[in-house]
């Protein structure tokens, strides 16, 4: 299949992100509960960096994705989709037992700003957080730096006080998310795929170091023993797409090769997605969202290298 390079918006401003919502864990045993949960080495995340991380079911399908960061030695905020917050919080609760860690939903006390653009990088001037995940204090609240998409700065940025600068528009921001080819798990694709097939692990969001947590076997095999064969792709479409709808091959039309992780659209298009599939569904024929008679996908270029040894 060929690839079509995709545009981008000329994103300029901040956005409160509805969609997003904070997990917070604090206590003495924080660390050490989390990294038992997630996929990443909690115990050693410094406080200038942030990371992303999977939480995942016992057959190792992740549950959600956060963007985590150190608050405090004691202290952690869990940045994810809000439309999911309330079961993860749920479940993590039922593990908490007798360790040292409150968990809550503090998403009212951290809010969530996406910033992008000049003017963002204008904010924060000679204190500009330096690197993709680099988490740095901005008076009362905490700035995380994005990896930037096409030569635009991206920013999230959690506190109290919203960031002075012009209002973003939500489509821009989201077509940059999508852009960006890192995935985000929702309530409509929760208990879906393995870290792999999202590219968790080729982001940094998945260490394999680390000691046990849930489904960790299964991302372990998955990795060392080439039983993955799937991987997510950044595709343009004809319509709009749906998170969570089943992608067809031509070839294969009784069964779906994948599903839309993430997707976004520009004002009268075009319209994109973050898509998992089979990878071998690549090497010829079409793809299309709800039946191979939906809307054509085209595969476009990652922002990143797409390592398929695994594969």
């Amino acid at each position: 299949m060929s690839h079509t390079p995709l545009p981008h918006p000329a994103g300029d401003g901040a956005l409160r992100l509805q969609d997003w919502g904070v997990i917070l864990a604090e206590g003495p045993d924080a660390a050490a509960f989390l990294n038992g949960q997630l996929t990443q080495d909690m115990l050693h995340l410094e406080p200038s960096r942030a990371s992303l991380a999977g939480y995942c079911s016992p057959k190792g399908r992740l549950l959600a994705t956060f963007v985590a960061c150190r608050v405090s030695a004691d202290s952690f905020a869990l940045a994810c989709s809000a439309d999911l917050l309330s079961a993860t919080l749920k479940r993590l609760s039922m593990y908490v037992l007798r360790a040292k860690c409150k968990l809550s939903d503090a998403s009212a006390a951290w809010p969530l700003h996406g910033l992008a653009g000049p003017s963002a990088d204008a904010l924060f001037g000679a204190a500009l957080p330096s690197g993709s995940w680099a988490c740095e204090a901005h008076g009362d609240n905490r700035v995380i730096r994005l990896p930037a998409v096409d030569g635009t700065s991206r920013y999230l940025w959690a506190g109290p006080d919203a960031p002075p600068l012009p209002p973003l528009a939500a489509e821009d921001w989201r077509w940059l998310e999508v852009r960006s080819g890192v995935p985000r798990v929702i309530a409509a694709t929760a208990d879906q795929f393995v870290p792999q097939m999202l590219n968790l692990e080729l982001l940094g969001g998945v260490n394999f170091k680390k000691g046990c947590y849930p489904g960790q076997e299964v991302v372990a095999r998955s990795q060392y023993r080439g039983t993955l064969k799937r991987r997510t792709y950044l595709m343009t479409c004809d319509s709009p797409v749906a998170a969570g709808a089943e992608v067809f091959h031509s070839e294969d039309p009784g069964q779906p090769a994948g599903m839309a992780v993430l997707a976004a659209s520009l004002p009268g298009g075009p319209h994109a997605a973050l898509v998992e599939l089979k990878t071998a569904a690549l090497l010829g024929g079409t793809l299309h969202t709800g039946s191979v008679e939906g809307p054509l996908l085209t595969p476009s270029t990652l922002p990143y290298a797409l390592d398929t040894l695994a594969d």
